[in-house]
This record gives C-alpha cells, structure tokens and sequence, in this order.
C-alpha cells in the first residue's frame, strides 16, 4: 500500500503515459527500446549556469555526478545574459548586502520569500570573488577592482541613498563570460557529462522519493536509465510559450514539466516578466546595462516619459514599472514607426569609447537585428518577454517543496532538488530585478551541492528502482514518435504561442484570460488527441524531440494562464486593469495601527502553488504563505510591506 507522501508525489509512471493519439502494445516497449542503466551518487539536469556549479560542486565533494544536457553546456542559455551579477562589493561607493536585500525584497512587491533572499544577497559578494578566482574576466576600474554599473531598482540605504552601483560587468557579455567560466572551471573535476540528451521524466519511487532520471540520447535514440540518490533540475524556463520572447528555442521548460507529471507542484507561474527592450520585430534582448550607462528611453515627441512614471529611479525603475510605462506610452499613440508600435532607446548621446568598451555587443546585436548605428541612431525596442519568477517551488537551500491543504504545509521533497530559473525560491516574488539572475543561479548551484553534502555521503548505497521505472515515459515517446493525428507540432506550438501573446501580456484582464484559459484548454486537447509527427526514426529526430518540448511548454503555459486568471490583484510583473490595486492582508498606504488583519483567503500576498492533471490539463490551485522572517533577525530584519514607488 502506497504511503501518504506517494499519494500526493505521484510517480511519473502513473501521469506520463497520456498525450497519445495512439499507442502500440506495452509488451513491445523494452524490446523495441533497450534501457541503458546508469548509477550516480547525483544527477544534475541542465549545464547552463546553475546546473555546472551545482554539478562540479557536488563532484569537488566526493560524489559520483552526472550532468544531463540536452545542449553543448556553453550553448546554454546563460550565454546570452548581459548586463551583470549584483552583489553589494562597494568598489564604486560603500555598500551593504542588506542593502541589497531590501531592494531585491521591494522589487518583488513583497512576495519573495525573505528567508531566501537573505540568504542570497549576503552570499552575493563571496559568490562574486569566488568567480572571480574562477578566472571570470570582469571589467575593472582604474583602481583594478570589479567595475560595477547602475542597474534597474538598486539603491543605498534602504532607497534614500540614490542609485546604487552594484552590477558586476564583462562588458555586456557577463553571461557568456560566466558560464566559460563555470565550463572550465567544471573540466578540473571528474563530472560524467551526458551530452545531446534529453531528460523525459523523473523517476519517483512509492514513498515519494525521487531515484533518477529518464532520458534519450538524441544522437542514437538510445534510452538511458539513471538511478540516483540526488536530483537536481537546473533546466531554465519557458520562454518559448509565447510568441516574441528573448529566450532561446531550447527554454521549453522541461524540469518544470518533469516535476508537473511526477505529480508536483509548480510556484507562482504567472509572474512572466517581459523585458522593457527587446529589439522590435526580432526579439533580441537589449540589456539594461545600456540604460545603466546613460541609456534612456524615448516615445514618439522626443520626450524621456520614463520621468513622468518614475520620477526618482526614471529609465532605472524596476522592469516591471518600465515595461508597463512604454506600454501606456504606445497605447496612447505616443509610440514611433509607421504604426506606431514600440519606442525607441536612446544611445547616441554616449561617447563611443563608452559604447566600445561597455556595450560592444549591444552596438553589434542593434546593427545586425535592427539595421541601427546605435553612434547616430536610437534602438526600436518593445517588452518583450523574457523571465520567469514562478517555478518549482524551493527552500533556500534549494530542495524541492510540497505543499499539503492539510494543515501540515511545506514538505521537503525527498532526493529532489531545483536552481536557476527552474526554480522557484522565492527570491523574485512578482518581479525580478536585473542582474539578480545570475546571482541566483550560482548561489543555488552552489546551495545544492553544499545541501547534499550536508544530507548525504558519496558512496552511500543508491536507493533502489521501482518496479517499471522509465515504462510510462518510454509509452510516451513511442505515442508521439508514431502519432498520425492532423496537427502539427509547429501548428500547435505557433497557435500556443500567439495564444499566451495576446491573453497573458503586459496588462490582463478576467476576461481575457478566461479566453486564454478556454483557448489553451483547447490547444491542449489538440495535443493530446490529434498530433502529428512525421519523422518515425531515433537517429537526430528533432520533430520527436520537439513534439516533446511542445508538451513541456503546454504543460507549464497552461498552469501560468489559469493561476494568472485566478489572481484578482495587480502585483509585479502580473498587472490587472479590472484589478489595479495591490491586495495584501493590511492596505499598507495608510497606517495599519487600527486596521483589521485580513486573513490569507481574503488576499492575494501568497505564492500560487498549481499542478495539472497530464492528461486533460486540469488545472489545480492552492496556496501556500509568503516567508517573512529572515534567517537571522538580529543579523538581518525583515523588510515589512509598504507601498511601492520608484
């Protein structure tokens, strides 16, 4: 009889085996798919960022590690990250992690986690000098030290002190720099690197432990088994569900997907934020750091309209602040071009040797993607979609969550672990704030690896298999392989796309999501009844692997639709004109002496916690309360709510 925790942890076995237009006889599965098995101390999932540190620190610890990668782990998308990693260093003006914290506990609108956010802010500046002995080649001051540029929503003294300068730079290729960094630091250690496979399915055992991981090798369309102690999802986010977005095609979500059909849940998934300056018509992220440099933003009269939005942090506010302001600015035909439909950012007031030394990627990506000399012409951009704050739901120390309705609350996941933009810590809330990310993935990376080597010890016996382990994920594979409906999986996925476009944007309303959330209920029908694939072979099969990232992106587009339905608040990146207002448990513009605590039913400061049922797509919401106690109160006191203004 299966234990409570199996029942809530439902095994990938028991959910994969949908999405099937047709399926042939499961006798012939282990025959027509021989399993390679495979045994480590550890599994990390993912070589961008996050999953290279928690890799090789879990491997610098004694413990036998994999690292599973659908991509060449310096074609992860880490790569692309600009702008730089905040950490309070103080080589421009003094400077106080705490400081940090504050910011960062402001920028989500109070619905970070503040346990977790201490904790990561004040590792930031040993996370920095430890990438830095790494061989991270940062730009540096005259003095020699770490350059660090203003970015969005940072300040001092608790945001009485100015702009703060805490973003340390590789010019504008940060990211780039830091995962080469974390590559070749990563090859000093005896890391068993599984390259070109495609992680399908976690392998969860009856007590609700997970003891490996299913996946193919893309390059033979072999099946490989791996059975492990420790998982680590490290897999980034989903982008790739709408239609315009900064991310990388390979951001479909699969880690997220892997916990939804292994019966988990997933965190505050309609937080989306979309970035105030993706090139208009193409995409292509511009980095916050132009703005950083002196950078600004311009509607269609010539006018800076951020001053009027943010009179104090201006083109600096928070990305969720500025994303909405050109919004506005557009919708009230203040916007340029022919049809007035994005605005324009403004460079060519900086000097050259500024540009070529501190933006030279910037100055190349705007002349290949918008055919701009950013020397004599301002960029096109348009928010445009680029992070997700919502994932599996963590602790601090990165272990993965349950929350039960029972009265029991959180439940530590056992043998499953999340980092990067994967997870969900909290430390984002409704709104992450620039150059957050990176330190986010390389505090997590590493809070993973130093938990297992807390939890467990390397050598220690690996938990066995249950019975079946990886059948229903292979049941899968072989339904899509051989699926004969009439959609297509880039039909589907276009029809996906435009679908979260245009019903889960910028500014929603209930109404427009509810047609998101019947337009997806749909798609996802499709989907599972009537796809279609046409290449039949193993060998590079990119149509089978894509059929297999379109469920993962439907399975995570349709839990962000429905709990961004649910959610009748404004807050961070989730804005609602039908409901504008922030709605906590006391209305903090005015003094709470008086007030009458609202209770947590009755309000929405509190993290959206959602599973699907694979199989129709039924969406399933509770929810879980914010953390406000930091990890020490004496070292470190919470920061209480307020009303917040840039």
């Amino acid at each position: 009889m299966l234990s409570a925790s199996a029942a809530a942890f439902r095994s990938a076995g028991a959910r994969a085996a949908s999405l099937r237009p047709a399926v042939r006889a499961a006798s012939t599965m282990t025959d027509s798919y021989p399993i390679i098995d495979h045994k480590f101390d550890a599994v990390v999932v993912g070589a961008g960022g996050a999953g290279l540190r928690a890799a090789f620190g879990l491997t610098e610890a004694g413990f036998s590690t994999a690292c599973i990668t659908k991509l060449f782990p310096t074609r992860s998308h880490t790569v692309a990250a600009q702008g730089g990693v905040n950490a309070a260093l103080g080589n421009m003006e003094p400077d106080d992690w705490r400081w940090h914290m504050y910011d960062t506990v402001k920028g989500s609108d109070w619905l970070g986690d503040q346990d977790a956010i201490h904790y990561m802010c004040k590792e930031a500046p040993d996370s920095v000098i430890e990438l830095e002995n790494y061989g991270m080649p940062f730009s540096r001051t005259e003095e020699g030290k770490i350059y660090q540029r203003a970015f969005g929503g940072q300040s001092y003294n608790y945001g009485k002190g100015g702009q703060a300068h805490r973003c340390c730079a590789v010019a504008d290729r940060t990211g780039h720099s830091l995962l080469h960094t974390l590559y070749g630091e990563s090859l000093r250690h005896d890391t068993a690197y599984f390259i070109e496979y495609f992680a399908m399915d976690l392998i969860m055992n009856d007590e609700g432990e997970c003891v490996g991981v299913m996946a193919m090798c893309m390059e033979d369309g072999t099946i490989h088994r791996f059975n492990c102690n420790n998982t680590v999802l490290a897999t980034g986010g989903f982008g790739r569900c709408y239609f315009s977005a900064t991310s990388a095609h390979a951001c479909t979500g699969d880690g997220n997907a892997m916990v939804s059909r292994a019966g988990l849940q997933q965190s505050d998934l309609e937080f989306v934020q979309f970035h105030p300056t993706g090139i208009y018509g193409a995409g292509c992220l511009i980095t916050e750091g132009t703005r950083g440099e002196g950078g600004y933003l311009i509607n269609s009269e010539g006018e800076r309209y951020m001053e009027r939005y943010a009179p104090t942090a201006k083109d600096l506010a928070s990305r969720d602040v500025v994303s909405r302001s050109s919004t506005i600015e557009i919708r009230e035909g203040r916007g340029v071009g022919p049809n007035k439909d994005h605005v324009y950012l403004q460079l060519s007031h900086l000097p050259a040797e500024i540009l070529n030394e501190r933006l030279p990627g910037i100055s190349e990506t705007a002349a290949i993607f918008a055919g701009v000399d950013v020397t004599k012409e301002p960029i096109p951009v348009l928010p445009t979609v680029h992070y997700n704050m919502g994932g599996v739901p963590t602790n601090y120390t990165g272990q993965v969550l349950y929350n039960r309705q029972d009265g029991t609350g959180d439940h530590i996941v056992p043998g499953l672990y999340a980092a990067g933009e994967a997870s969900c810590a909290s430390v984002h809330g409704a709104n992450r704030l620039g150059a957050n990310s990176l330190l986010d993935i390389v505090v997590f990376g590493r809070a993973c690896a130093h938990k297992i080597a807390q939890e467990s010890t390397p050598g220690e016996a690996i938990k066995p298999l249950p019975a079946n382990a990886g059948e229903a994920s292979i049941r899968n594979l072989d339904a899509v392989r051989y699926a004969s409906g009439q959609a297509s999986v880039a039909d589907l996925r276009l029809e996906m796309q435009k679908t979260m476009q245009n019903h889960a944007a910028v500014f929603r309303t209930g109404e427009v999501l509810r047609e998101g959330v019947e337009k997806m209920d749909n798609i996802y029908g499709q989907m599972t009844n009537d796809l279609k694939t046409t290449d039949r072979s193993l060998v590079w099969n990119t149509d089978l692997i894509e059929a297999l990232e379109l469920q993962n992106l439907m399975i995570c587009a349709n839990q962000t639709v429905v709990s961004g339905e649910a959610r009748e608040e404004s807050r961070g990146a989730h804005s609602r004109e039908d409901f504008p207002d922030r709605s906590d448990e006391y209305d903090y513009s005015r003094p709470i002496e008086g007030q009458e605590k609202v209770g947590m039913d009755d309000h929405w400061r509190k993290h959206t916690m959602s599973d699907i049922d694979i199989e129709t797509g039924k969406v399933t919401l509770n929810y879980r309360p914010v953390i406000d106690h930091t990890l020490d109160a004496e070292e470190c006191a919470w920061v209480p709510p307020a009303v917040r203004a840039y």
